[in-house]
């Protein structure tokens, strides 16, 4: 080897990484810039009013966003209701008992649904749930992002059982279990980390997603008992005070959008923490 091209392989190499290690930077300084200007704009509207009190009108002092985090916990609760069964039971379908044809045609129909785009699917809830019911309400909300999670959920858990060595399979059936009380009590057990895991990063997907709402859930300035009422959830209310041409209400906003992105982000956190302690465990 020449010095010349052992000097242009050094040169290489060396530009690769710095190139490597300068948009990895970018990317984790990309998300650090987004929640400390969150925080810049909104820090001053954090505090305990924010979490326990209901919005006050403009030119109030204080007030919170306690009923839009409290109806964003219901929507999604009762999205995971609708999303996580169905998502699951069909993942465990597509890798246990599908054969190859319809295995395929799953998947196919399951990535067209996960493309939808979300007002779409707010449409469609609008539609069928909105219209006859004659009002909004946290059941239509909760429907659409339900329906939005059926697909991540669906492959999430088919790749994770997927991963579960056949041998395992194999030796539940070798002692006399049947297929459907090996899958259940064999390779299940081994993938819940993973599938889990899978579910929370679903779920903190749809967490942030407002279009859907606006045609389901639309909105509240007041506490929403139950689940069959129109109600206020952070990404609508969001969007309803940044849009507002006061700048208290766009403070709010601000702050509501710190506490929604590190809501996500501690799932996301919470979810990778899982899978990794079950890879440890594993080796």
């Amino acid at each position: 080897m020449t010095a010349a091209l052992s000097f242009r392989r050094k040169a290489t190499n060396l530009t690769m990484l710095t190139l490597s290690a300068v948009c990895t930077v970018v990317a984790v300084g990309v998300l650090i810039f987004i929640l400390g200007y969150l925080l810049f704009r909104g820090g001053s509207d954090l505090s305990w009013d924010f979490f326990t009190k209901l919005p006050v009108p403009v030119g109030e002092t204080g007030g919170g966003m306690a009923n839009a985090i409290v109806g964003s916990a219901k929507v999604l609760l009762f999205a995971t209701c609708i999303g996580v069964p169905i998502g699951f039971l069909g993942g465990v379908y597509l890798a246990e008992y599908s054969g190859a044809r319809a295995a395929a045609a799953i998947r196919f129909v399951t990535d067209l649904l996960n493309g939808v785009p979300s007002i779409i699917i707010g449409i469609f809830a609008y539609t069928l749930i909105v219209v006859p019911m004659k009002k909004f309400s946290a059941l239509a909300g909760g429907a659409a992002l339900g329906i939005m999670m059926i697909p991540i959920a669906l492959r999430s858990t088919e790749e994770f059982l997927r991963a579960v060595p056949n041998n395992m399979r194999e030796g539940a059936m070798a002692l006399g279990a049947t297929k459907w009380k090996s899958v259940a009590t064999v390779i299940i057990p081994a993938a819940i980390r993973g599938i889990i895991s899978g579910m929370m990063l679903n779920l903190a997907r749809v967490a942030g997603e407002t279009a859907p709402l606006l045609f389901t859930a639309l909105n509240n300035q007041y506490w929403s008992p139950g689940f069959g009422n129109a109600i206020a959830t952070l990404p609508v209310m969001i969007f309803t005070y940044a849009i507002a041409p006061y700048e208290e209400l766009h403070k709010q906003a601000w702050a509501a959008g710190f506490v929604l992105l590190s809501l996500v982000l501690a799932v996301n956190i919470t979810a990778r923490t899982i899978i990794a302690s079950g890879t440890h465990k594993a080796r």
